[in-house]
């Protein structure tokens, strides 16, 4: 399957797919554009950042095509998702079964968007692969949500998806529904997941395979850029795994 890359030219559907919702990628994300073994809460800490300087600071009133009312309301949803587990979430798998997250408790757990067209594909679905087949005796989980948001390199059907994943990669950890990550149609795993890491930047996804990091106990402790790769944050997940 060709493999697009992830480009400045690329029109990111943030917030759906009407051409009047459709922001710009703001900056390339590649690996020269920010630190790959750098985790997004760091980079959040200074507006001196290199993620800043690379193009992801908020503007008011036009930031990702919210206004400031929107936003306003989104960001009171977001933080009252705070109150929640991850346990308390039941989604949908690929073949649109429902699956309750509890029944991951205990477990440490990757939660990835993913794309079959971007750049990043296959070294993602690679070392994702290979750090799921090396810690899951140990007790890591990694969920994969497919995502059509950013540049359309999801486009195929759930079948699709999976056949892809499974047969081209021989991904054995769980695969769910499409779902979208930002915008008005936020999947609400998804609403949780950002209003837990917080930060300035808490309410966006950048780009296919961001990845958050839940420990044992369902708590949101890190999460990682599109362009750290599954090998970079091995020893955070060991050092999970051991606890």
């Amino acid at each position: 399957m060709a493999s697009l890359p992830c480009s400045s030219n690329f029109i990111s559907p943030l917030f759906g797919s009407s051409k009047s919702s459709r922001t710009h990628l703001p900056s390339c994300l590649s690996v020269s554009s920010f630190p790959t073994t750098t985790s997004i809460k760091s980079l959040l800490a200074s507006s001196n950042s290199g993620f800043f300087q690379h193009g992801f600071a908020l503007k008011a009133g036009i930031s990702s095509g919210f206004s400031s009312n929107s936003r306003s309301q989104f960001e009171v949803f977001a933080a009252a998702t705070t109150g929640k587990s991850i346990y308390d979430f039941t989604v949908k798998d690929i073949d649109r079964k429902d699956v309750s997250l509890s029944k991951f408790k205990g477990k440490v757990l990757l939660i990835v968007n993913v794309a079959s067209q971007c750049g990043l594909t296959t070294s993602n679905y690679s070392e994702l692969s290979q750090i799921y087949n090396k810690y899951k005796d140990q007790g890591l989980e990694i969920l994969a949500f497919p995502c059509n948001q950013f540049g359309f390199q999801e486009p195929g059907s759930n079948d699709q998806i999976k056949q892809f994943a499974c047969t081209r990669f021989k991904a054995e950890f769980p695969i769910f529904d499409k779902v979208d990550v930002n915008g008005p149609f936020t999947a609400p795993v998804y609403q949780f997941l950002k209003s837990s890491t917080g930060g300035l930047l808490g309410d966006l996804v950048k780009w296919n395979f961001e990845k958050f990091l839940v420990d044992k106990n369902g708590k949101v402790v890190e999460r990682y850029l599109p362009t750290t790769s599954p090998l970079q944050i091995e020893n955070d997940i060991r050092k999970l795994v051991a606890a």
